[in-house]
């Protein structure tokens, strides 16, 4: 069997969260929806309580949930580059998800 060119291009998503988030449970229902149709490895950051979570708490501390896409094959996330991230904020549709996948499939 031969994996599909999708796959071999699989995207992660790392969703920057925190506890009692109200949107967070939205953008997690949203990337549930995605995952139906398209393949993703997903990560999670609690902002607040992961060992690297102050840098991502300077950065995201108002805007969670926030989501990086990125290429599987791509390194660990690191604050310090985190401007150049495909990534969207707050609120976001499965299609816009899609769209920002597409866009990290294609480069």
């Amino acid at each position: 069997m031969q994996a599909t060119h999708r796959l071999l291009q699989a995207c992660r998503i790392t969703l920057f969260t925190r506890e009692n988030c109200g949107l967070c449970a939205k953008a997690k229902d949203v990337l549930f929806n995605v995952s139906k149709g398209r393949p993703f490895q997903f990560k999670e950051i609690d902002i607040v309580k992961s060992a690297s979570g102050s840098a991502w708490r300077d950065l995201y501390d108002f805007d969670v949930p926030v989501i990086h896409i990125s290429k599987s094959s791509a390194g660990d996330e690191n604050p310090e580059f985190a401007s150049r991230a495909i990534k969207l904020m707050h609120r976001f549709t499965t299609e816009e998800v899609e769209a920002k996948m597409d866009l990290v499939e294609r480069v």
